[in-house]
């Protein structure tokens, strides 16, 4: 097995969130240290499984059966990300309004996406992957 399709997911992850760290520290308003882990733009989770998959579609072929399967993994990651983990997040909100007048702690609201978030982490992950097996080809193999 080519080592390549084991480290871009690490790869992309350490990217991605690096990304998303660089952008909240610059944004106003905002506290980049809250955002690593789940939430925000762009979404992390997305990023991985996209840039996998398109490092799979260039080498595999888009017709490829592992290819397919990457794209049905990277749906119901979307699905996931952008429905119940927002859910999630919305319920978390609601629960810590609640739990303001107690006194106890708060629960991590920022859980799920939005469709730009998502949509954001779906075109990181894409160049990433197109980026990691250019510099693969180029770098490593000979």
């Amino acid at each position: 097995m080519d080592m390549m399709y084991v480290l871009c997911p690490p790869m992309t992850w350490f990217l991605t969130g690096s990304l998303k760290f660089a952008i909240h520290w610059v944004r106003p308003g905002t506290n980049a240290v809250d955002r690593i882990g789940s939430g925000g733009f762009p979404s992390n989770h997305t990023a991985i499984v996209a840039s996998t998959v398109m490092l799979v579609a260039l080498t595999q072929g888009v017709n490829s059966p592992v290819t397919g399967l990457g794209v049905a993994v990277l749906l119901l990651v979307i699905f996931d990300a952008t429905s119940l983990r927002r859910q999630v997040g919305l319920q978390a909100r609601r629960l810590n309004e609640l739990m303001d007048s107690t006194g106890h702690g708060q629960l991590r609201e920022s859980t799920g996406h939005s469709y730009l978030e998502v949509f954001g982490g779906l075109v990181w992950g894409a160049v990433v992957g197109y980026s990691y097996l250019w510099a693969y080809t180029r770098l490593v193999t000979p």
